[in-house]
């Protein structure tokens, strides 16, 4: 069965000299152990590609960091990477596929850049991480950019970040060495803002200025699909102002992959909630072992139709590939 994952991570050289680790300045040891494989666009990636039977990685850089930077810088580094990328698809063009990375601290820049990175390089969509210099992306100056990735009819894949220096201080310091850092992104925090991101947007009203933007969500829905009726029920008062429900909008303008969560009862519950025709595969690698991305879909009980829908047929259709 063919399999293509789609929240797959690589680096630059360039791009790691550029950028300082976020979350409080707080070191991040596990970033450091996968900075080889995350520089690796060829033999030794592809090995364990074919090794866990995936057949096309969408490769993804995703910018933690990037919006320490002044924008011209920014918009710059943006655009080297985003070459470098084109590059690696270039030269292995049925394993590779992009997503763009975008300096979002120039909204019209990165806008800009969107569009050069579909219509020339070829991209699938755009991968944002986390919150913009304390900003999520329904602050209307992020408008640009939602407009031109609608209008281009791509998706694009908001994935988590390192939380700002200030809800770290609060929420993540006086734990045991190491304790914050990984309670502060991959062992919770990171899951549930980037759930509240999504929820924020449903909220503000994006998807009814912006009816056919699609946004991706990794991680098994980032705890939504758990707590999507409780958040529907609690919501539902204050905002009438929408046109829909708020789960309505969770049905037509989301996705969610299963990045880093391998075992049955999320991929159930996602499933339950979300329906096979609104999750991708995804392993999250480097930062999770392809292998077992992979086991997921060996032991899933669905139906031939489904297992099809989350291995590849949803994301060749969404992505165009």
């Amino acid at each position: 069965m063919r399999t293509i994952a789609i929240e797959e991570h690589f680096s630059t050289a360039q791009y790691q000299a550029a950028t300082t680790p976020s979350g409080g300045g707080t070191p991040r040891p596990y970033l450091n152990a996968v900075s080889q494989k995350l520089l690796d666009l060829g033999t030794g990636r592809l090995a364990e590609m074919d090794a866990a039977g995936i057949d096309m990685q969408v490769l993804s850089l995703p910018g933690i960091g990037l919006d320490r930077l002044d924008p011209a810088t920014g918009t710059s580094l943006a655009r080297d990477c985003n070459d470098a990328l084109a590059e690696a698809v270039r030269v292995h063009p049925d394993r590779f596929a992009g997503f763009a990375l975008l300096a979002m601290q120039d909204p019209e820049a990165a806008a800009a850049e969107l569009e050069r990175c579909i219509n020339q390089l070829g991209f699938k969509g755009a991968m944002i991480s986390g919150t913009m210099q304390g900003q999520f992306l329904d602050n209307p100056i992020f408008e640009p950019v939602l407009a031109q990735a609608e209008k281009l009819n791509v998706p694009i894949y908001l994935h988590p970040a390192p939380p700002p220096a200030e809800v770290y201080r609060l929420y993540f310091s006086r734990l045991p060495e190491g304790v914050g850092e990984a309670l502060a992104t991959a062992g919770w925090g990171w899951h549930v803002e980037n759930g509240l991101h999504s929820l924020r947007l449903v909220a503000a009203g994006i998807f009814d200025r912006f009816p056919k933007l699609q946004i991706i969500i990794g991680h098994m829905g980032e705890n939504l699909p758990f707590s999507l009726v409780r958040s529907q029920e609690r919501l539902s008062q204050s905002t009438k102002y929408l046109q829909r429900k708020i789960s309505d909008y969770f049905q037509t303008n989301f996705y969610l992959t299963t990045s880093g969560y391998f075992t049955l009862p999320p991929l159930q519950c996602a499933l339950m909630v979300f329906g096979a025709d609104r999750v991708l595969f995804a392993v999250d690698y480097p930062y999770s072992p392809s292998a077992a991305g992979r086991e997921l879909l060996n032991i899933a009980p669905l139906s031939k139709m489904d297992l099809e829908k989350i291995a590849y047929r949803n994301a060749e259709k969404l992505l165009k590939l």
